[in-house]
């Protein structure tokens, strides 16, 4: 019966682009309604509108299917994106469970009470790791999330991703393309970070509480940990969110193109309120898009793991 301690990285990857792919279908509309509310409380075209307000308005001029715009530049972002995030996040975290200041190790993955197929790590290590991995991956792929968000926004009217790159790069250069990271990079590293120590946390926790014998539980409880992570991460970090929001959507505007002005903007317009436009909305992606990618990464590794102990 031959065993192994982790998957490999072709698991890895398979399984958080997969994870990455199946959130990202489901939940396109939900991030298409907070751009676009977030651009209208920025005073881009009209008045402030709500969610509700802003999804009526897409299905009348586009039909249900507008909801789904910008799932291409989306995917481009989110499948190799969420298989490298994860791949990234094993990979270090295997690494600093040779270090002592973070390592919580155990031979076996499957001992800990939620059944876990990753290394543990201490509430140090799982906050260190996530803000990491998040931030590096982020990096690569910001030029994406410029083009996804700019696709979502119904400021312009791109036909095609590489027109969009192409205007983008006429526009403001290589640093176009990386416009907005500096508020990704407040808002990501926290909220990753974050988010891999209470997904832990909740994920140990509800596994004691109702134990993990059952495989069947296996999947509620990635789930529910998964959610419940999203939404206390993103609370903590949206503000990040909307700076940028403005900077990826409003570049052309002189004000949004710094963080510190970008700040100032908001608070002008909206105050502090100003900085929250949009949350319901996201911490309803969030939950969803966490309790999703979690629960079929984990779920698949498990499941390869398990395989390869009797074969």
């Amino acid at each position: 019966m031959g065993k192994k301690q982790f998957n490999s990285a072709y698991e890895h990857l398979f399984a958080g682009a997969s994870s990455g792919f199946c959130s990202t279908i489901v939940l396109q509309p939900l991030d298409l309604v907070k751009t676009r509310v977030q651009q209208s409380y920025a005073g881009v075209n009209g008045s402030p509108r709500g969610a509700i307000a802003v999804s009526r308005q897409v299905v009348s001029h586009d039909g249900l299917l507008g909801l789904w715009r910008g799932t291409t530049p989306t995917l481009y972002r989110n499948v190799p994106g969420v298989a490298m995030y994860f791949y990234a996040l094993q990979v270090l975290r295997q690494e600093m469970t040779k270090l002592p200041a973070f390592s919580v190790y155990s031979a076996d993955p499957a001992s800990s009470a939620s059944g876990s197929a990753l290394p543990k790590l201490s509430s140090q290590g799982n906050l260190v790791a996530g803000a990491t991995a998040r931030v590096s991956v982020g990096f690569i792929l910001n030029p994406f999330t410029v083009v996804k968000t700019r696709f979502e926004s119904d400021h312009y009217a791109y036909r095609s991703m590489r027109e969009a790159f192409t205007s983008i790069w006429r526009e403001a250069g290589p640093k176009g393309l990386l416009q907005g990271f500096q508020a990704s990079v407040l808002r990501d590293a926290p909220y990753a970070g974050l988010y891999v120590l209470f997904y832990e946390a909740i994920k140990e926790q509800t596994g004691l509480l109702l134990g993990s014998s059952l495989p069947g539980l296996k999947p509620f409880i990635y789930s529910y940990s998964g959610a419940m992570a999203g939404a206390l991460a993103t609370l903590s970090t949206h503000p990040f969110d909307v700076m940028k929001t403005r900077m990826q959507v409003q570049s052309r505007d002189a004000q949004y193109r710094s963080l510190s002005r970008t700040i100032a903007g908001i608070f002008k317009e909206r105050g502090l309120v100003g900085f929250f436009d949009g949350v319901s909305i996201r911490i309803s992606r969030k939950v969803f898009s966490s309790a999703i990618s979690w629960t079929v990464y984990e779920t698949l590794l498990i499941f390869w793991r398990d395989r390869s102990r009797y074969t």
